[in-house]
């Protein structure tokens, strides 16, 4: 009979081995109190053993039940927010060069449902064969490919998740998000064919070997395209013993460089399926609120906390909270608050999102009301002080086109997948969202940064490409909201075809 131990491990195992001696052979097992051992006859077994057994038996249920019915030890509230704020980290991250990943740490507590992944475990989950189709069959995706070691944890105690994706060579943008948002993480991850693939996973082991925060608080999930599907499986891929962390863009541009002109051309023909994406992000975020953002947009300081606790207070069940963006000067350091904020904006090295590009894209957020409360007379300063997140005011000036990065229940409407590429892409699901009666409310003192100030010059020509093929599919969509939720708010219907 396998001892205690042995069953605690196997989870109830009860399946215990028979061993019948040799014809002739003296049965020595039941001269013994001390083992119990099923090596005699059925009809020889003394009534000590069934009572034991019996015991032995009882005793590792009642353990099995706790172990699965125990409760996780609480979660802190704020995590200690790393103080790295340069886009490529800086020199602070190269004292992380010689560390090892930390080891891994015995739960009391155990459970069926999960079980924290070994901080080693680098390799992706899934079988690349298999996978989700989309509503077209054009994608296959794959939920939960590699799960930070407190995800979980940190899913159950925040309202809040960041939910974000990339393709391949933008994902070194992650890490300064990944570095400011001290709770849960959901990043889709897109790779097409074997290239991509592989510089994907070499790069998911340095990101995690590098960062602690990415290697507890990010899960990723996977999509792929059908026409080019990676056919390998994959596999665990080792770094060398020293590798640069402070420089996560300069590593993922060393492995890009293997990507062979034939993978490159075909990438540029073939547009990347952000609403697929967008929709596999958040649907794989755990907690009941989701922060949708894209990669290169960098959350401020504290923010989780100071969201999350704004957030256990909310009762609005069709409200949509607007986290104002900014364009940030690439060359000054992440504004630590909302005050140094706005003086970097005064001084002509900080402005509102595509305000140059596209007026219209965070117009309707309203950045002039946004900003009077940094002023000393103003009733709501003290939160700006303070940090404590409150709702500045209402988005009174709604219109088509408004694409404002915000926090809502997972309950909003999904993202048409129709849409690929660019243009048309967020703005549709936002005014879906309008037409259907959700409320948008703008926060302060938070906000979110992309860096780079930009203008039209740095925009490629395809993407007004792609806004053309979509805005051809808007005429179908416009019409199929008004018949869903028979409103038109916006008048959209005069134009309809």
């Amino acid at each position: 009979m396998h001892g205690a131990r042995g069953q605690r491990q196997g989870l109830a195992r009860t399946d215990f081995a028979i061993r019948l001696p040799p014809s002739g052979e003296v049965c020595l097992a039941c001269q013994h109190t001390s083992m119990v051992q099923f090596g005699c006859r059925p009809w020889n077994l003394s009534l000590t053993s069934v009572v034991v057994l019996a015991l032995s038996n009882m005793l590792l249920t009642f353990l099995l039940l706790q172990s699965e019915t125990c409760i996780p030890d609480e979660m802190p509230r704020d995590l200690e927010s790393n103080g790295i704020t340069e886009w490529n980290l800086g020199t602070l991250i190269k004292e992380q060069q010689q560390l090892q990943l930390q080891q891994q740490q015995p739960s009391d507590c155990v459970t069926q449902d999960y079980q924290p992944l070994p901080v080693d475990a680098n390799g992706l989950k899934l079988n690349i064969k298999l996978g989700r189709w989309d509503g077209r069959r054009m994608f296959r995706t794959f939920d939960h490919v590699l799960v930070g070691s407190s995800f979980v944890e940190l899913s159950q105690a925040y309202r809040v998740c960041l939910a974000t994706q990339s393709s391949v060579e933008k994902l070194h943008s992650i890490v300064q998000a990944a570095h400011h948002w001290t709770g849960p993480m959901s990043v889709a991850l897109y790779a097409a064919g074997d290239e991509e693939f592989e510089v994907l996973q070499k790069y998911l082991v340095y990101l995690r070997r590098c960062y602690e925060p990415i290697r507890e608080r990010v899960t990723f999930s996977l999509a792929v395209p059908k026409v080019r599907s990676p056919k390998k499986q994959p596999r665990e891929f080792e770094l060398p013993e020293l590798v640069d962390c402070a420089k996560p863009e300069g590593t993922l541009n060393e492995l890009m460089n293997g990507i062979s002109n034939e993978q490159t051309n075909w990438r540029i023909r073939n547009v990347y399926p952000q609403n697929h994406m967008r929709n596999l992000a958040r649907k794989n975020c755990q907690s009941d609120y989701v922060f949708l953002a894209d990669v290169d947009i960098v959350p401020s300081f504290n923010l989780t906390g100071a969201l999350d606790e704004f957030l256990r207070a909310d009762t609005c069940d069709k409200c949509a909270y607007v986290i104002p963006t900014y364009e940030l000067d690439s060359r000054v350091r992440f504004p630590p608050n909302k005050t140094d904020l706005v003086r970097l904006a005064r001084k002509g090295l900080a402005r509102p999102f595509h305000q140059k590009v596209f007026i219209h894209n965070q117009f309707a957020t309203n950045f002039t009301r946004w900003l009077l409360d940094t002023s000393p007379s103003h009733k709501n300063y003290g939160n700006v002080k303070s940090g404590k997140v409150y709702v500045s005011h209402d988005v009174t000036n709604f219109e088509f086109l408004y694409e404002p990065f915000y926090v809502a229940k997972d309950t909003v409407p999904a993202h048409d997948e129709r849409f690929m590429g660019y243009g048309y892409t967020r703005n549709t699901q936002v005014y879906e969202m309008y037409v259907a009666g959700w409320q948008f409310k703008v926060l302060s003192p938070v906000f979110t940064v992309h860096w780079g100030l930009q203008t039209r010059k740095t925009r490629p020509a395809w993407r007004e490409r792609q806004n053309s093929a979509n805005r051809k599919h808007f005429e179908t969509f416009k019409k199929e909201v008004f018949a869903r939720y028979m409103r038109d708010p916006l008048k959209m219907m005069k134009n309809a075809n």
